[in-house]
């Protein structure tokens, strides 16, 4: 098997330029985790001057607003965009969180104490995916931006079942509130409302409430349909605001992910450059001043957070400025096994803190080696895992898709 030479199954062909961006992201992000247990000293240096883990994040979220709802309006079919979702996201998903509780089990790996939250209440918030939005930590800590992906997922499903393709002003409003919320001292603790309604109920309010609006938008009646994406959009607004980042960021977030929107519509003719130039300008100014006015701490400083934004938006334009060329196949190779690379290396750290983590800390060469077992491992998670997924996800949702 030749190293990262996998290649997606039969289908629509692959934007090689976001293949290399969700490389380069699942990389940073995968060395930023990595190099606290295998080069801590280096990376409390670094995190003040560059949060990469931010920078990773930030350019998975910009290449998802450019695609997921590309996907979506070139279906045409809500239910096939959400099978589609589902067998994408939730196989891998899936085989990481059973891995994790079995290693944890029998004390192999290092898991989060989830202290007096019940077990089933855990597990339902876990598999809607909003569990950052539900009050419950991360079985994994990579999880939690799966839960802005899907508030991301039930906000497109909603304007495309109202019909409101205005992406721009989506991006606008939302970055502007992040930066007016800052100013104005709207900062409420993390999972504040959590703490207001219990996290019991709130879990059981968002499961039905976004299994009812999946429902409801994938169903065949208009009014129905409209009436589920209304509730999703709602339901996912509402969460928002009770993540564990500042709700300024979460915000951000998601305005990130409208401007990438953005500059999908204006590359395909149904906006304009200048639109979606003075789109980033303001999320991009309205970001910095957000995170400039929320002040320092220890991990989170004002420049470490304000250059891993601005390098992240600068490097998806970057990307796009080189859609048209032909890129390093491994590059492409590393996005294409990108998902796999983001979920399944804290499993293998899991494992390593527990065992032998403490006896090899600042230790380079324990960090490449740390990437060349992960590789490998991505590539045969992709294979047998995600690919067959990949495939027949395509395939129900072809069936399920209207003439």
């Amino acid at each position: 098997m030749r190293l990262l030479s996998v290649s997606p199954v039969a289908g629509p062909a692959r934007l090689g330029w976001l293949d290399a961006l969700r490389g380069i992201a699942a990389l940073v992000v995968a060395f930023d985790h990595s190099s606290s247990t295998f080069m801590s000293d280096f990376r409390r240096e670094l995190m003040p001057e560059f949060n990469t883990s931010r920078y990773g994040i930030m350019v998975f979220f910009l290449v998802s607003g450019y695609i997921i709802p590309a996907s979506l309006e070139r279906r045409g079919c809500v239910r096939t965009f959400w099978i589609v979702r589902v067998f994408r996201v939730y196989p891998l998903w899936a085989a990481v969180v059973v891995v994790t509780l079995v290693l944890g089990l029998f004390g192999v790996a290092r898991i989060r104490d989830f202290g007096a939250e019940e077990a089933g209440a855990v597990a339902v918030a876990h598999v809607t995916l909003l569990q950052e939005l539900l009050g419950t930590p991360s079985l994994l800590l990579v999880l939690w931006t799966l839960s802005y992906e899907m508030a991301f997922y039930l906000l497109v499903v909603a304007l495309f079942t109202v019909r409101v393709q205005r992406p721009a002003t989506v991006a606008v409003t939302l970055a502007v509130l992040a930066a007016v919320s800052v100013t104005a001292g709207v900062m409420p603790q993390d999972s504040a409302l959590s703490g207001v309604t219990g996290t019991g109920p709130l879990i059981a309010f968002g499961s039905i409430a976004m299994v009812a609006a999946i429902c409801c938008a994938s169903a065949t009646p208009p009014a129905l349909r409209v009436f589920g994406g209304v509730l999703g959009g709602v339901v996912a607004l509402v969460l928002v605001c009770n993540g564990t980042v500042p709700l300024w960021e979460s915000l951000v977030i998601l305005a990130a992910m409208f401007l990438g929107t953005a500059v999908h519509r204006a590359e395909h003719g149904r906006s304009t450059w200048w639109h979606a130039a003075g789109t980033a300008v303001v999320v991009v100014v309205c970001a910095v001043w957000s995170a400039y006015w929320y002040g320092d701490g220890d991990l989170f400083t004002r420049r470490g957070w304000i250059l891993a934004f601005l390098l992240a938006v600068l490097t998806f334009g970057i990307g796009l400025a080189l859609r048209r060329r032909h890129l390093p196949r491994p590059l492409t190779g590393l996005g294409v096994i990108s998902y796999s690379v983001y979920l399944v290396h804290p499993v293998l750290l899991a494992v390593i803190a527990g065992t032998i983590a403490r006896r090899w800390q600042n230790n380079l060469a324990l960090e490449a080696a740390f990437f060349a077992v992960l590789i490998p491992l991505c590539v045969l998670t992709y294979r047998y895992i995600e690919a067959p997924c990949h495939a027949y996800g395509r395939r129900l949702g072809r069936r399920v898709q209207p003439p």
